[in-house]
């Protein structure tokens, strides 16, 4: 799976288009980073640049960009309603896919000293790439913004971390670091800007000081006004949005806003949000307002219209959900390939993908026939009496689809490590025990995904059964395959288990898996004919 890290620059210039062209355009045109997404504010005269890419590409894709807006920007004539510190205010990077945090903080020291040494720039790290714990906050680096970068500079205490601590009055300062991903989150109030600002010291984390901390966790906000859409807005940061979600910013807001005879009229995302963010969102309000919606098309919709996504602009979720953004990333996955296509992969000259890639497919199908059973009873005026136990049976099915159809990809994975490690060298003794102690590895990987789809099934059989007793009879003979389909997968499971563990030496692992192994396949041959005898009694 590829490195990716997604880059955040956030640029101080939102109104003229030439510009902020310029500086998309230099991103694009680094090879490896993918523009997502740019996303200019008059009001605030900043816009907000979205790419992602491996790490060694999005360094040079944000250099590129600041090289481009160090002689398009000038900051001695800048104003706005957004904090500031330099043309190039804040340039974050954050890990998305098969990266860490240490990676990031190494692409914010790369950029931070590259800068400094292109631009002759002062150059500060902030976040997890901090080098005190004073710079970790981003308001505390930021505090005074450009107008008191000529002093700031002459403290020993705020030396830059790369660059000379001179004051450079076209650009002033740049902060880069490494972070988890932020949501820039934006709620609409009809008030003033002053009554917006209220809110947010309310809200958030910092409060109105030491003797008087907000409310919220992880979250930054003030009060503006948007001139362009004539509204006040609580604008916020959520740092952390599994500590903070974005439901929770939202709710408070609104409670604050009732207590001043305020109405909220929406909110913004600006810029990318994680899917997780807005599910999370979702499964709040399906279970607070006790609503049934399992797929993650319409808990999407939910989320949007509950906090009103839409108010300023198109919500669109295949251009504002980062995961939907990168899938293009992974067009080599084998389920994004149409049923002909993997068929035909399956029946190529090559190992992989083999047995183990198709019983995860066959056991996603077997999962989504039990969820097609239960769908085709729920909300029927014959079954309404059983809508609330299709409510507890639907979901069990629904999720274990999507989540066997990612062991589609595993499987194939973990059989080309294991083939990696086969072409290790083998020179020296170091080379001959480095191979073996990969290969080893290999096989256990190889062991693991098929067992773990076998465990998958397992936790499947007892909901299956109370489909097929309760299930709209019509589909009797879907639920029927639905318990052949999981059981083949378990027999392929099993098999694929069985024929990896003959090479592995831990003996003590051997043994262990090659039990659990046969108790999952007799689970299945009892279960599957459990569920057949039942179906049969059903006329």
């Amino acid at each position: 799976m590829a490195q990716l890290v997604e880059c955040v620059p956030n640029f101080s210039e939102g109104r003229d288009k030439k510009v902020i062209d310029a500086i998309s355009e230099a991103v694009s045109a680094t090879p490896g980073c993918s523009l997502l997404d740019v996303d200019p504010g008059a009001s605030t005269n900043r816009t907000v640049y979205t790419f992602v890419g491996s790490p060694e590409a999005v360094v040079q894709g944000a250099l590129n960009a600041a090289r481009q807006a160090f002689s398009l920007i000038d900051m001695s004539r800048h104003s706005g309603e957004h904090p500031r510190t330099g043309a190039l205010d804040v340039c974050p990077f954050i890990p998305v896919q098969n990266v860490s945090m240490d990676d990031c903080v190494h692409c914010a020291n790369m950029f931070g000293q590259k800068l400094a040494e292109m631009l002759h720039v002062p150059v500060y790290l902030y976040g997890e790439a901090a080098r005190s714990e004073a710079r970790r906050s981003l308001p505390s680096v930021r505090a005074g913004e450009y107008e008191a970068l000529p002093d700031k500079l002459k403290q020993e205490k705020w030396a830059p971390d790369f660059g000379p601590a001179e004051f450079v009055p076209s650009w002033g300062a740049t902060v880069t670091g490494a972070r988890k991903f932020l949501i820039a989150y934006n709620v609409n109030l009809i008030s003033t800007k002053e009554q917006a600002h209220r809110i947010a010291l309310d809200i958030r984390e910092q409060g109105r000081g030491k003797d008087q901390p907000g409310l919220l966790k992880k979250v930054q906000g003030m009060g503006w006004y948007l001139e362009e859409s004539n509204i006040a807005q609580v604008s916020t940061n959520i740092l952390d949005y599994e500590v903070t979600p974005l439901h929770a910013v939202y709710e408070e807001v609104c409670r604050d806003a009732e207590n001043l005879n305020l109405p909220v009229v929406g909110s913004q995302i600006v810029g990318l949000i994680p899917l997780k963010a807005l599910l999370d969102s979702a499964n709040f309000y399906i279970q607070r307002d006790r609503l049934f919606v399992i797929e993650e098309e319409h808990k999407v919709r939910l989320v949007i219209s509950k906090l009103g996504l839409d108010s300023l602009g198109k919500f669109n979720p295949r251009e504002r959900i980062i995961e939907y953004m990168v899938r293009s990333q992974e067009d080599g996955h084998l389920v994004s390939l149409s049923l002909r296509q993997f068929v035909q992969s399956v029946g190529a000259r090559i190992a992989a993908p083999g047995g183990g890639s198709v019983s995860a497919a066959i056991a996603a199908l077997g999962a989504a026939l039990g969820s097609m059973v239960g769908q085709m009873t729920y909300g029927k005026k014959q079954f309404e009496n059983l809508d609330s136990v299709m409510r507890r049976l639907i979901p069990p099915f629904h999720q274990a689809m999507n989540e066997l159809l990612h062991m589609v990809d595993a499987d194939s994975s973990a059989f080309n490590s294991y083939m990696a490690a086969l072409k290790m060298p083998k020179n020296t003794t170091e080379e001959i025990q480095r191979r073996e102690t990969a290969m080893q590895e290999g096989l256990k990987n190889a062991v693991g995904v098929p067992l773990a789809l076998a465990e998958r099934i397992s936790l499947l059989w007892p909901t299956l059964e109370e489909m097929v007793m309760y299930g709209n009879i019509g589909c009797k003979s879907d639920a029927q395959v639905a318990a052949k389909a999981l059981e083949t997968a378990v027999f392929g499971a099993y098999y694929n288990v069985t024929i990896n563990l003959k090479d592995i030496t831990d003996d003590r692992f051997r043994g262990a898996m090659q039990k659990r192994a046969s108790e999952l396949l007799q689970e299945a041959k009892d279960s599957t004919a459990s569920i057949l005898d039942a179906a049969d009694k059903r006329k």
